[in-house]
Parts: structure tokens; C-alpha cells; sequence
């Protein structure tokens, strides 16, 4: 699976992809992946942030878009974006949104 592409989209790759990349292959490893990749996103300038955070919601969106393929595979590559996304940014673009109770 070609993750640098999904990642970049359009737009040239960033160093930081290499780490997302890393956590992808390897999704066990997380927790110790983790840190680097925030540390890393913590030097970032607010623009390339920015186009970090549509990287990890261009993921959320393959990984939904693709899911009746390899659901396992597709449910990995979601949850180590939202987690990247949750740890950087604090919130998920995407939130699942709450059945209300009635």
C-alpha cells in the first residue's frame, strides 16, 4: 500500500510521513512511535500542521473508503491516524458523533 501517496495527496511529502509510515507498518509498535512523530509535529510551522492534519484525515478517509476490502487492515490504518490526530491536535476533525438518548 502506497501510504506515502495517501498521505501526501496532491501536495509534496513531509518528513514527518515517515514516521506516520513507520506507525502504519507496524501498528503494535504505537505506544513506542508515538512520541517521536508529536515531537516532531511540535516543530511544525501552523501551515505545514495544517497540511499534516489533512494528511491524517486523508488516511481516516481511505481507510473508511476502503474498508469491505481488508476491514482488519482498514480499522488499523484509522485508528493510528485518529490517535496521531488526537494526541497532535487535540480533537478529531472526523468525531464520531453521540446517538442522543430519547
Amino acid at each position: 500500500m502506497d501510504y506515502l501517496r495517501i498521505l501526501s495527496g496532491k501536495e509534496e511529502s513531509l518528513p514527518i510521513y515517515d514516521g506516520v509510515i513507520e506507525c502504519l507498518a507496524n501498528p503494535q509498535a504505537l505506544p513506542d512511535l508515538l512520541e517521536p512523530v508529536y515531537r516532531q509535529a511540535m516543530k511544525l510551522d501552523d501551515e505545514t500542521l495544517d497540511r499534516f492534519r489533512f494528511a491524517l484525515l486523508r488516511l481516516q478517509l481511505y481507510a473508511d473508503i476502503h474498508r469491505n476490502e481488508d476491514l482488519e487492515r482498514a480499522m488499523q490504518i484509522k485508528f493510528v491516524a485518529q490517535v496521531l490526530e488526537k494526541v497532535i491536535f487535540g480533537t478529531l476533525v472526523m468525531e464520531p458523533q453521540e446517538m442522543e438518548s430519547g
